[in-house]
């Protein structure tokens, strides 16, 4: 089993795909929307990814609602963006509620196709003039109410038998460009990124999972992206916040970093990330990502175990029914 995550190209596993599978043992696999059709049809994919790696393997999404929603009509609920949780409640507490029972029904989606890890809580607290990649996909622009608020979701999902993945650490919110497209590059002082950006990642710094930022902070390290860089995961990630547990790096195949995908991988995985993730299903990236991902073994291969134990315990009683109408009637009064 090696330290990395990949994608697929379709709704079933091709042979070719199925020998990588075999062949470079990955962690985990991820899906997309180009990846999903109905139920059963994603049934049958997570269980021929578990039976092409021999074992139970995670299968992660990004099943946030609004923008990044990857299972969705007209088999599954349109989720609502983050960032209409508070608009919905009537107080602190409501807001709460609502992202635990949204995120507690996401769970029971996911888990009745075979998908047991949510890339969620999105943590990042964005600025006024950052890029609109984040924007609604936060609970709050407050620090304090995107950590209740996303904590509440993590606690959902686990609930459910799901595990969380918070991102992006240690933070994507002040970043004035997409990652998707370029590097985003930070001028905050140290003192504005620990009382904003970086305070809701410690708050949760308990979480099994978390996803890095392909994200330059000067004031750390102004000669690399947060995933590449030693300084910023190993005294901010896992020193100033206190996260130790498994990280994994945002897709190395995003615009914001350089390089070839081997140099990409063995880079993150140098600067301390645990498992790198390559997303878009694309094999002659794939192989050198996996090529330059070590065997999963040591303190990372115990974080990993780690970080599925509520995926493995039985998951807590839930009434879909009920909670179903309690989230629907909080959130149509802002529909």
């Amino acid at each position: 089993m090696r330290a990395f995550i990949c994608g697929l190209k379709g709704f079933t596993l091709e042979a070719d795909e199925r020998a990588f599978l075999r062949d470079a043992a990955p962690w985990g696999v991820i899906l997309f929307r180009r990846n999903v059709d109905a139920p059963e049809q994603i049934a049958r994919l997570t269980a021929d990814i578990r039976d092409a790696l021999g074992r139970h393997a995670p299968v992660l999404v990004d099943q946030e609602g609004g923008r990044v929603q990857r299972l969705g009509p007209p088999h599954w609920r349109a989720y609502p963006a983050a960032a209409r949780f508070e608009l919905a409640a009537a107080n602190a507490g409501q807001a709460e509620r609502l992202a635990w029972l949204g995120a507690r029904l996401i769970a029971h989606d996911l888990r009745q196709v075979g998908i047991d890890v949510d890339c969620l809580p999105v943590l990042d607290a964005p600025a006024e003039d950052s890029h609109s990649i984040i924007g609604d996909r936060a609970y709050s622009r407050d620090p304090a109410r995107v950590a209740a608020i996303g904590r509440a979701a993590a606690e959902g999902l686990m609930a459910g038998g799901v595990a969380p993945v918070m991102k992006h650490i240690p933070g994507h919110g002040r970043a004035r460009a997409d990652s998707h497209l370029e590097l985003p590059v930070v001028n905050a002082r140290r003192e504005d990124l620990e009382l904003i950006d970086f305070a809701p990642f410690k708050a949760s710094a308990d979480l099994p999972m978390a996803m890095s930022a392909h994200v330059v902070y000067t004031a750390i390290d102004p000669t690399a992206p947060g995933t590449l860089s030693k300084a910023v995961i190993g005294d901010i990630v896992r020193g100033y916040i206190g996260f130790d547990g498994l990280l994994m790096t945002d897709d190395l195949s995003m615009k914001a970093l350089s390089g070839s995908f081997r140099q990409r991988a063995e880079n993150a995985i140098g600067a301390g990330c645990d498992i790198v993730l390559h997303c878009n299903g694309d094999l002659a990236e794939g192989r050198p990502v996996a090529e330059g991902a070590p065997p999963l073994e040591g303190a990372a291969l115990a974080r990993a175990e780690k970080a599925l134990e509520c995926v493995r315990r039985p998951i807590e009683p839930f009434d879909v029914a009920e909670a179903t109408r309690e989230f629907d009637a909080a959130m149509q009064a802002v529909a």
